[in-house]
């Protein structure tokens, strides 16, 4: 049967269109905020290409409006799934932009619910991503480092040792003040929601998320200068198997 959707995210942030634009808009930018290693040929016709865990997404740009408009996606695949992101900047007074996402698409198949439920949850932290980047990291460009952990099997559990490892005594809450153990870093917890966890610190955002296959994903985005993306895989690994395995 499928499922045809359309999910609005809309924030203010305190950064100008210009660092708005740049983290949308730019290979860099995406890499700072949403998933894997991106890049982007810029203009009507251009493409926007991502990587992660094996995944190669493609998408054409349809519109490309610098500071106020883009607009980009895939094409419709013989089942009839499709995907698009529509990003409008409004830029406001004393410096401030209003950013609205709109992701539109069809899931295809009786089985849609589980797909829709990751991309909405997934999509909500990726946008308060976003938004923390632009607020906290405009013009700073990170090291994405993605690694998938083995598969989990009570996820409240999971929850629960995650918080665990970040010095709390229950589920991480948005707004808990945590300490990322395997790198000693204080921060604080960004974004919550049932399938995800965000933690800002001073020159890194981690996230944890529930990922579609059933595995623990570590996504996370390193300000530092001279990060390995090698050496942090290693890193993040290797705990994500101690704690989750």
């Amino acid at each position: 049967m499928g499922h045809e959707f359309e999910l609005t995210d809309v924030a203010e942030v305190g950064a100008t269109p210009e660092q708005v634009w740049e983290a949308i808009a730019t290979g860099p930018g995406i890499d700072s905020w949403f998933m894997g290693r991106n890049e982007v040929e810029g203009g009507t016709g251009g493409v926007v290409r991502g990587a992660f865990g094996g995944y190669r997404p493609e998408y054409r740009i349809r519109e490309w409006d610098p500071l106020e408009k883009l607009v980009y996606g895939s094409e419709t695949a013989p089942d009839g799934r499709r995907i698009a992101y529509e990003f409008l900047v409004e830029g406001r007074a004393a410096g401030s932009t209003v950013i609205r996402c709109v992701t539109s698409g069809f899931l295809p198949g009786d089985d849609w619910e589980d797909e829709f439920e990751a991309m909405t949850t997934g999509g909500e932290l990726f946008f308060r991503t976003l938004v923390e980047y632009v607020t906290h990291f405009a013009g700073r460009a990170a090291v994405p480092v993605t690694v998938f952990g083995p598969a989990v099997g009570d996820w409240a559990e999971a929850w629960a040792r995650l918080g665990t490892e970040l010095g709390l005594s229950a589920r991480p809450a948005e707004g808990d003040r945590v300490r990322v153990a395997p790198v000693g870093r204080e921060g604080v917890v960004y974004a919550v929601n049932d399938q995800t966890v965000g933690v800002r610190t001073a020159d890194a955002m981690f996230r944890f998320v529930r990922g579609f296959q059933g595995a623990m994903v570590a996504c996370h985005h390193l300000f530092t200068p001279g990060t390995d993306a090698d050496v942090e895989e290693k890193t993040w690994g290797d705990w994500l198997n101690r704690v989750f395995g």
